[in-house]
């Protein structure tokens, strides 16, 4: 039974959830905020750990629990009407296409896939299917990504020509992303922040990579991979976007968006777990906002359950998810080769809804985490109190 059939039925309206890969992001950020939603459950867990299984289910009173090999099984349960996809990046195609053809709603963390190829099954199979997917692209919701938002869009800063962003942190070498390639480098895993706020800063998509730069600091104990990744990016109308992003320095992140009239800029912009601040300089006067911290889990979560409850489109779609990894795409290329990439034509139909995206739910405590670490080292992103 769909899930806006037992609605009709009268049931609590609260979208039944399947967790999928219970690392750092699912236990330390998603799990504890779903309960405050109002609008969604957690019934299933799925996982190759039988400790986390019985530990976790324990913890949310989870009646359901799955390993990855019974993954058709728990969708045709009917103990499930979504899925929470927070498996490693080259795995997520392999669950949400799956997942759709069942006719289960997915919500997957970014990025969408680590091809275009892969994007674009995931896209068939969105359209094929009666189920709604998601990007979580969580700072969609985030009030102060969308004051900037809203500050730039009011035209006071005049013309956007330029963005730059910097967003690094010290990864363990212990930690799968530092093990396992370019995929869970920090290109993909970092990467989609800077990208995705270029983006929406300049509401357009980029139309070459003109240069990419990698380096490697063998000190970090990391990979085999690119560390620390410099990028430009060229959108229409001649504007700039730089970023850098790397698994191997102190941690830092913010972003700059710099017009013709003035400027805004965020430090911290892309975390959770903290209030994120806002500074704008229109001429020579200066303005600075701390926006309260926030749920940003619970919060996405939220948003995408009132989707498919009231049977609307979200806004973070498929196709906000292949327009970074045709990005990202470009960049491993430039890294490749050496020189620019030349970007495929492509247009967003959609773009951010601040007024009907907001989210405001409280931060949630972090609990204990069962085998499993953040991956930066000495860095607490949700509040322990």
């Amino acid at each position: 039974m769909s899930i806006l059939s037992a609605v009709g039925l009268g049931s609590s309206k609260k979208v039944r959830y399947a967790i999928v890969g219970l690392g750092d992001i699912s236990q330390e950020a998603m799990m504890p905020g779903v309960s405050h939603t109002d609008n969604s459950e957690i019934t299933a867990l799925v996982t190759s750990d039988p400790e986390k299984a019985r530990k976790l289910s324990e913890q949310y009173d989870v009646a359901h629990t799955y390993g990855y090999e019974q993954f058709d099984e728990m969708l045709a349960s009917g103990n499930v009407d979504a899925v929470y996809l927070a498996t490693p990046n080259w795995r997520h195609a392999e669950f949400v296409i799956p997942a759709l053809k069942a006719g289960v709603h997915v919500l997957v963390e970014k990025p969408l896939e680590v091809s275009t190829q892969q994007c674009q099954a995931i896209i068939e199979a969105a359209k094929a299917s009666t189920a709604k997917l998601m990007v979580a692209y969580r700072l969609h919701f985030e009030p102060g990504t969308l004051s900037t938002i809203e500050r730039i869009r009011s035209g006071e800063l005049g013309d956007i020509i330029l963005f730059t962003s910097t967003f690094v942190q010290k990864v363990d070498p212990a930690n799968h992303r530092a093990t396992s390639g370019i995929t869970a480098g920090p290109i993909f895993d970092m990467g989609p922040y800077p990208l995705n706020a270029a983006r929406y800063v300049f509401e357009d998509e980029p139309t070459e990579v003109v240069s990419a730069v990698g380096v490697r600091h063998p000190e970090a104990g990391l990979g085999d991979f690119d560390d620390t990744v410099a990028v430009t990016l060229k959108f229409p109308g001649d504007r700039l976007a730089q970023f850098v992003v790397s698994y191997a320095a102190n941690a830092l992140e913010s972003f700059f968006a710099v017009g013709t009239k003035g400027s805004i800029a965020m430090q911290p912009c892309y975390t959770y777990g903290k209030p994120l601040e806002q500074a704008v300089t229109i001429g020579q006067d200066e303005e600075n906002h701390s926006f309260k911290n926030t749920d940003h889990f619970g919060g996405e979560m939220k948003y995408f359950s009132e989707c498919i409850l009231n049977d609307t489109h979200p806004e973070p779609d498929a196709e906000e998810g292949f327009a970074d990894v045709r990005v990202i795409e470009g960049i491993v290329k430039a890294l490749e080769t050496g020189g620019p990439v030349k970007l495929d034509p492509f247009v967003r139909t959609r773009r951010i809804d601040t007024s009907a995206q907001l989210q405001t739910l409280r931060a949630v405590r972090s609990p204990e985490l069962v085998n499993t670490s953040n991956p930066a080292e000495g860095i607490d992103k949700v509040p322990k109190n």
